[in-house]
């Protein structure tokens, strides 16, 4: 049984469709890239998964429970549609970490704040994810004290502390210098190891050659192309995809 299963999402802005029907289905401890230009689609898809959109028609289920639904949005309490994103880590952007907050308290709050467990317990666990993104020196410093890289490790470990069942990161390097991109692509390729589910939407295409499981190409709000980093890359069928894969390349090699 899968442990995401994704079916004829949609979801529009005014008379703008952003998602055109999309479905997939991720296995427990893969790792989907999701690549694309800008506007095709994959962070409203993100979006929709952790319920910071909802879509108007489609399925969201998560080990073989559906948790989601196109009416969903007008029979779920406020306190349903925040027990179903539970099952979801996201991990943003810009980090959107609290700049009042050390370290320690960034990770712990949300699980305190949810009584998750007892204090003693939730530290210690906070202290765990601290050491295994590396930050273990920094665990008292506060967000503006910390690079780009630190941030966005420190988020990832804000995520993990809810015990998602699938992590989703979006586009987790694009705010950061390239000498800090490798640090934080590497917390993710460790975290592969350790079985953890993720959905990355990325535009580090040897990332997503070398860490994925599978790999989607998103163009115009549908699923253009989906198989494994070898189908994808190396012998894509899509004109599309074949365009996009050229481009991202010479860019890369620029």
């Amino acid at each position: 049984m899968s442990i995401l299963e994704v079916k004829d999402l949609r979801k529009t802005f005014g008379k703008n469709e952003i998602l055109k029907g999309i479905s997939f289905s991720l296995e427990q401890g893969e790792v989907l890239s999701i690549i694309g230009s800008s506007g095709s689609g994959k962070t409203t898809l993100l979006r929709c998964l952790n319920f910071l959109e909802f879509a108007e028609s489609g399925t969201i289920s998560v080990k073989g429970s559906e948790i989601y639904n196109g009416v969903s949005t007008m029979i779920l309490s406020d306190a349903q549609i925040r027990e179903r994103r539970l099952h979801f880590g996201l991990v943003f952007q810009s980090f959107n970490l609290f700049p009042q907050y050390n370290i320690l308290k960034n990770i712990t709050l949300a699980p305190s704040l949810m009584k998750r467990d007892t204090p003693k317990v939730i530290e210690a666990r906070a202290v765990e994810l601290i050491e295994r993104v590396g930050l273990k020196d920094r665990m008292y410093n506060y967000p503006c004290e910390l690079s780009g890289g630190q941030q966005q490790r420190v988020a990832i470990a804000r995520a993990l502390a809810l015990n998602p069942d699938i992590l989703c990161f979006d586009e987790p390097t694009s705010a950061l210098d390239p000498e800090l991109t490798g640090e934080v692509l590497k917390v993710i390729r460790e975290l592969k190891s350790s079985d953890c589910t993720m959905i990355v939407v990325t535009h580090e295409m040897e990332f997503a050659k070398n860490v994925s499981d599978k790999v989607i190409f998103m163009a115009d709000g549908i699923i253009e192309e989906t198989g494994t980093p070898k189908q994808v890359f190396e012998d894509p069928q899509s004109p599309k995809t074949r365009s996009f894969l050229s481009k991202s390349l010479e860019k890369y090699n620029d």
